[in-house]
């Protein structure tokens, strides 16, 4: 009688943990992504010239502000229509249109002959962005992959300059360059352009995070991490400066080059690429937990450190960072989040079709580490990460390996918006 007694206690115990426990639910979903062209005469004159091709408009990166979700879209191939987007968050329609931002001028590589403004009714021509090789407008994005709001209500944007990446002549159309807007008012903040003394042979700047102190817009400070060059810019909004800063740890692991993801094989040898900013303290210090894609270890060092520029290159900062620990097999990863209020790191799992998390408050060990969610189709690839200022994870999965090395089916849903809170996520994981 015990028995039964104690099975039943431990059946209810199960059933209590699981009404308790919660996937993913996804938002947007999207065969091939189209935009909010100002009319179908328009839309169907870009496909006819070759400035729209929809099979090679692949959504990258997201973030979140108020009710935009924005939606970033590299110019890996030719015929990438807007770069930098948004929807509307409450967006009833499951595959909504993609609305450049903050104009469609700004995302245009040359004229097309139309615009969202009109004058008198009619619709206006646009400046080209591009003009014999130069920008004319600062606003400009050629070319985005991650891109991040801070406190301030700023989007930060490294547009890379890069146009048809993939291509058989990629096209270095500006320098890559650190693009700020006021999100209030769609204004250009400052466009700063990284030096050429911090871009090497290799250099791709893909990813940028942003660290402002408590109540000091003006103290920003941007670490942007050059995954090909093994470094990482810090940039100082205050100053408008910026300095290069390398380290053994901004490496890829040798180890763990290799991926299968959706059916693909490959080996990528990507160097420090995920950045996540740990709780910060009255003093406005805070520990930078980053990795490079190609490994499955954990990286921190102190944000005082890289922002201070003599401190951090000098030869004595080696030794101000640390190993945090080793996510385990197949644990490579895109990108990583820290959520404040239940002190969990989040990530993205590739090889594993998931999305991962850690609580710092534990030793970071394979043991420790929990998976919140896992998909071999709607997580195929999860590319970027985001956790909201309500405590909403928001995942964007793109099956990239395959529009890379093979070719996207456009009758399967390809990309996909997945989202839910972090502390119903953690439920039931050693994340909890």
């Amino acid at each position: 009688m015990k028995y039964i007694k104690f099975l039943l206690i431990l059946l209810f115990a199960v059933c209590i943990q699981n009404s308790f426990s919660s996937k993913l639910e996804e938002k947007f979903r999207w065969k091939e992504v189209s935009y909010a062209w100002p009319s179908d005469s328009a839309m169907d004159e870009a496909i006819k010239s070759g400035r729209y091709q929809p099979e090679n408009n692949l959504p990258l990166g997201l973030e979140v502000w108020k009710d935009k979700l924005f939606i970033t879209v590299p110019r890996w191939k030719s015929g990438v229509a807007s770069s930098l987007n948004y929807i509307n968050i409450d967006s009833k329609d499951s595959s909504p249109l993609l609305i450049p931002y903050p104009s469609w001028t700004a995302n245009s590589l040359e004229s097309d002959g139309f615009t969202t403004e009109t004058t008198g009714g009619r619709m206006s021509a646009p400046k080209p962005t591009i003009l014999d090789g130069q920008l004319t407008d600062n606003s400009s994005i050629i070319s985005t992959f991650r891109i991040r709001v801070d406190e301030c209500d700023r989007l930060w944007v490294m547009d890379t300059g890069l146009a048809d990446i993939l291509g058989s002549n990629p096209k270095q159309i500006a320098q890559p360059a650190l693009v700020i807007f006021d999100l209030n008012t769609n204004k250009l903040i400052k466009r700063y352009t990284i030096p050429p003394e911090h871009i090497k042979d290799d250099t791709f700047f893909a990813n940028v995070i942003v660290d402002v102190p408590k109540n000091g817009c003006d103290n920003a400070y941007a670490y942007i991490p050059d995954l090909g060059a093994y470094a990482t810019v810090v940039y100082s909004f205050k100053s408008d400066r910026s300095w290069r800063v390398r380290h053994n740890f901004f490496y890829f692991d040798p180890i763990n080059g290799d991926y299968n993801v959706g059916g693909v094989n490959f080996q990528w040898k990507d160097g420090i690429f995920a950045l996540a900013l740990g709780e910060q303290t009255d003093q406005g210090t805070r520990t930078v937990y980053f990795h490079a894609l190609s490994s499955t270890k954990e990286f921190s060092v102190p944000n005082y450190i890289l922002q201070n520029e003599t401190r951090a290159l000098s030869a004595e900062s080696y030794f101000d960072y640390s190993l945090v620990g080793d996510r385990g097999l197949n644990g490579q990863s895109t990108s990583e989040f820290f959520d404040e209020k239940t002190k969990v790191l989040v990530y993205t799992q590739v090889n594993k079709d998931g999305i991962g998390c850690w609580n710092s408050q534990k030793p970071y060990t394979p043991d420790n580490q929990g998976i919140l969610d896992s998909d071999s189709d709607a997580l195929v690839f999860p590319n970027d990460l985001k956790i909201d200022r309500n405590g909403n994870v928001w995942v964007l999965s793109d099956r990239l390996p395959i529009f890379i090395y093979k070719k996207l089916n456009p009758n399967e849903y390809n990309y996909r918006i997945l989202t839910g809170k972090v502390g119903n996520l953690i439920l039931g994981t050693p994340c909890e």
